[in-house]
């Protein structure tokens, strides 16, 4: 008796295990097929290839179509000697002439137009603003590849040092924009010993576009006691 359930058992060891082993196949091909469900093999055949390939082609390649109705005036133009054509350049030496002849009055009509650009603004400088002791001056201002450059000084003569920071330096244009600007070689805590320290304050010329002049505006940092400011400032271009 104890044989026969031992074989019993067993047998229905088996029979559990084919049937889980069973049941696993089947559930796994039923997943790797929906999976698969919509993916077709490529057709690789030569004769779709080259098909394909020339669509392709002149997909690429396309054409261009003119309207007749263009064709046909610029051949009405073309016949009756209309059409704008470049006109020929005077000989060379008919050339140097007319450079010869035009340049002198030229060259004397950008002198005297410049010539009262540069006065007004060389007369403008310097510009000084005054506060609790503290001076800022900008001495002249050119143009250097594309930045205006505004050479400033700057002074101490109060009894205690003074911080800035140039972040917050406010630049803005007649237009009201505000403008960024950098601030190269003037020192962060400026020291009450009434030395001068000269530096730059540069200023992109893609953002001064149609403006004219320049006001700027300085404050000590944190505590905004005194306050800096000049206007008026021109653009040299």
């Amino acid at each position: 008796m104890g044989l026969n359930s031992t074989v019993v058992m067993t047998v229905v060891l088996l029979v559990l295990m084919f049937g889980a082993g069973f049941f696993s196949s089947a559930w796994g091909y039923k997943l790797g097929r929906e999976a698969l469900k919509e993916i077709t093999q490529p057709d690789v055949r030569p004769s779709n290839l080259t098909g394909k390939k020339e669509d392709g082609d002149r997909k690429a390649q396309g054409v261009k179509m003119l309207k007749e109705g263009d064709i046909l005036a610029n051949v009405k133009k073309r016949i009756e000697g209309k059409d704008e054509e470049p006109t020929t350049p005077p000989p060379a030496s008919a050339q140097g002439k007319q450079k010869a002849e035009q340049k002198p009055e030229q060259k004397a009509e950008q002198k005297a137009e410049q010539k009262p650009q540069q006065q007004a603004n060389s007369s403008a400088f310097p510009i000084v603003s005054r506060d609790e002791g503290v001076t800022l001056e900008v001495i002249s201002a050119s143009q250097t590849g594309s930045s205006l450059q505004l050479k400033v000084q700057l002074k101490n003569e109060s009894d205690s040092s003074i911080r800035f920071l140039y972040s917050f330096l406010n630049v803005t244009d007649d237009k009201g924009r505000a403008l960024s600007a950098s601030v190269d070689d003037l020192p962060g805590q400026l020291p009450a010993d009434s030395q001068t320290y000269v530096g730059t304050v540069s200023i992109p010329t893609a953002l001064l576009d149609n403006a004219n002049e320049l006001d700027i505006s300085l404050t000590d940092y944190p505590d905004q006691k005194l306050e800096l400011k000049m206007s008026g400032i021109p653009i040299i271009r």
